[in-house]
């Protein structure tokens, strides 16, 4: 079983991460915020994009992995309802954007708009793989018009 585990401590090592968790989809269930621990979780399942479909099959592969920022002092949503908690949210992108030195706000960009802001101290950011992969069909396209 071949299971990513990376972390990210700057903004080069983070759009690395952003590339590995595009598409991948959660609910508003799956998102935690730990403000005692200063730390926001996310669980999701994330598109295999480093991996060819199956010759035979045409089949992609989808993994459970978590998303793990230390370092949080807050986190804020934006067109997200709390309390909709099934809604499912696609990743786009995750993003960094500086302060003061080492600190700023890595964004969590959704498809439709929708966005988590959460104020860091410094990038410190883990994504892990947590089980086997499995198959699906379904691609995730992008309309670029």
């Amino acid at each position: 079983m071949d299971q990513l585990k990376l972390a990210a401590l700057d903004e080069e090592d983070l759009q690395v991460l952003s590339a590995h968790l595009q598409d991948a989809v959660l609910t508003v269930a799956d998102i935690r915020y730990l403000p005692k621990e200063k730390k926001a979780v996310f669980v999701m399942n994330r598109f295999v994009w480093d991996k060819e479909a199956d010759k035979r099959s045409k089949e992609h592969e989808r993994r459970r992995s978590a998303l793990a920022v230390s370092r949080v002092s807050a986190m804020k949503a934006q067109n997200i309802r709390q309390n909709a908690r099934d809604t499912v949210l696609e990743l786009l992108a995750v993003t960094f954007t500086p302060a003061e030195a080492p600190s700023g706000r890595i964004e969590l960009a959704f498809a439709g708009g929708a966005s988590l802001s959460l104020d860091v101290e410094c990038i410190e950011v883990q994504l892990s793989d947590l089980g086997a992969a499995w198959s699906t069909p379904n691609v995730p396209q992008h309309d670029l018009s």
